[in-house]
């Protein structure tokens, strides 16, 4: 979710045998690099180097996310750190929510009109095709 709106859903499918990150410890990262061959509609747009150099901020970032305690308990909340069991009921248990039908539909429109590149609809770029993911 960015600003309340859904852009990306990854379903646990675990019991399909698709890996599902649930234990291991994850983080933000972000950077900028040159892609313009492949990602930007398949190369059609190039990166307009005039513009640069680039450079991209966040204001208001807050992490809505489980942290996993010292004694390897996760907690989960409206913020990190926040002091929330997963299965309580607490914080909107986001982690353990689907979609309703309003939310996949504003993914959907997100997507349509600002996603760039796809890795399921990319079989070019993976060698050993699309992850099974992107057949459910």
């Amino acid at each position: 979710m960015v600003d309340d709106m859904p852009i990306r859903d990854f379903r646990n499918l675990e019991g399909k045998g698709i890996a599902f990150p649930k234990n291991q410890p994850m983080r933000l990262y972000s950077s900028l690099w040159n892609a313009d061959d492949w990602a930007t509609q398949g190369g059609r747009v190039k990166t307009d180097w005039s513009h640069a150099p680039f450079s991209a901020s966040y204001r208001g970032f807050k992490a809505d996310a489980c942290v996993v305690t010292a004694a390897g308990r996760p907690h989960c909340g409206a913020s990190v750190g926040t002091d929330v069991a997963p299965g309580t009921g607490a914080a909107g248990e986001w982690y353990n929510q689907e979609l309703d039908l309003t939310r996949q539909q504003r993914m959907r429109w997100v997507q349509r009109n600002y996603m760039i590149y796809n890795y399921c609809t990319d079989p070019k770029r993976v060698a050993q095709g699309v992850p099974a993911e992107c057949s459910m």
